[in-house]
């Protein structure tokens, strides 16, 4: 398939992606989706052990959300993982105006030294708890917590003056990361017009739910129009659910196993808990699969998952071979890196890894982009001269 839409500039040129898996940290882990499994809770073992897994396994990255439900913070939990990894990043999801800016950069900075520079951010630009605010309210406090948090990583002093924070430090050394030239890579997802201008401006991978071809390609080429007009490049992902099997038939029917036990009303009740139930990503999914042939949107891509799920709600079902060249089909588009998950996390992580992964030509992005050194990096907190 080709697509009419002006060509997509990304940074990553070079056809390698990111493959993260995602530790259920948001009571998101289940069987038979809407059906509660005490032994599937969100539990510091239990997410632990996703993420133990994914990193035995080879994965690149793995995502940590944020939720004000019952489950593990994302910046503790993170913290703890750093020291019982040994090769994979962490994306960690931070919701904008929850830590004072430059307590934020403290505490991003200390898992970067802890993880020795194993460590992306996921943007979160929606409300708190308990909290209800304008959409460019939120997105203008997302841009100001964003440019703290940059003058904190490559200047010697804070000097930032807005609508929503007032600050003048004389010195950054407590909240100098690991990683170099920009520290930490910023992930951000969202598709409203304020959300595409903040990750256009200030973000380094743009993020996207699971919709058809055309409708990425659309997205993509206007993210890159708008980067282009702040002089950027960036990079795309997709976050997306993987149901694999030895054969389609078998995949399909795990697909519908996933949902044989949901009750239409509790799974209303799941996706009303989240935060960003209502938002324009969540509402486009709902969309598509309205019109969709039983769930499919698109050959291969199920929506299933968004019957009891908000944020990401589809996933490719396949066998190896279809999977694999779904995946390269969006490789083709220009996407850089992918987010998978599965149900339970473990196993499907444990057989996405056994049928698909070696396939894969990966990397990782904050290497590539040369923010990782080679060698540990004269910090304040390494061997930077003690003041």
């Amino acid at each position: 398939m080709s697509f009419s839409e002006s060509p997509v500039t990304i940074r990553t040129v070079e056809r390698k992606v990111e493959v993260a898996w995602f530790s259920a940290l948001c009571g998101d882990d289940y069987e038979f989706l809407g059906v509660s499994d005490g032994g599937l809770r969100s539990s510091y073992q239990h997410c632990g052990d996703i993420v133990r897994l994914a990193d035995d396994l080879g994965y690149q990255n793995i995502l940590l959300p944020s939720s004000f439900v019952v489950g593990q913070e994302p910046l503790p939990f993170a913290a703890a993982m750093s020291a019982q990894t040994q090769q994979i990043n962490q994306l960690v999801a931070v919701r904008m105006g929850e830590v004072h800016p430059p307590m934020l950069a403290r505490h991003l900075s200390t898992i970067d030294h802890i993880a020795e520079g194993r460590l992306t951010v996921n943007i979160i630009s929606s409300d708190l708890p308990g909290e209800k605010m304008e959409s460019e309210a939120r997105y203008n406090r997302a841009r100001e917590v964003i440019e703290i948090l940059k003058q904190c990583w490559t200047r010697d002093e804070i000097d930032f003056k807005g609508e929503y924070y007032d600050l003048q430090i004389p010195w950054t050394d407590p909240v100098k990361p690991y990683q170099q030239n920009g520290g930490p890579l910023l992930y951000f997802g969202g598709i409203s017009p304020g959300a595409k201008k903040l990750c256009a401006e200030h973000c380094d991978v743009f993020l996207m739910w699971p919709e058809t071809e055309e409708r990425l390609a659309a997205t993509m080429s206007e993210m890159s129009e708008l980067a282009d007009g702040f002089q950027r490049k960036i990079d795309f992902g997709l976050r997306i659910h993987m149901i694999v099997r030895e054969t389609e038939a078998e995949s399909r029917a795990a697909a519908e196993r996933l949902l044989s036990k949901l009750d239409a009303g509790k799974g209303e009740e799941i996706k009303a808990r989240a935060q960003d139930n209502e938002s324009a990503g969540v509402l486009r999914q709902n969309e598509l699969r309205a019109q969709s042939d039983n769930d499919y949107i698109e050959d291969h891509i199920w929506s299933g998952v968004g019957r009891a799920r908000s944020g990401c709600g589809s996933a490719i079902v396949g066998d190896p071979d279809q999977v694999y060249e779904k995946l390269q089909r969006y490789i083709d588009m220009g996407i850089r890196a992918f987010i998978f998950s599965g149900y339970p996390h473990l196993d499907e992580c444990e057989l996405f890894a056994k049928h698909v992964l070696p396939r894969l030509d990966t990397t990782r992005l904050n290497v590539v982009q040369g923010r990782l050194p080679s060698e540990m990096p004269e910090t304040p907190l390494t061997y930077g001269v003690r003041k």
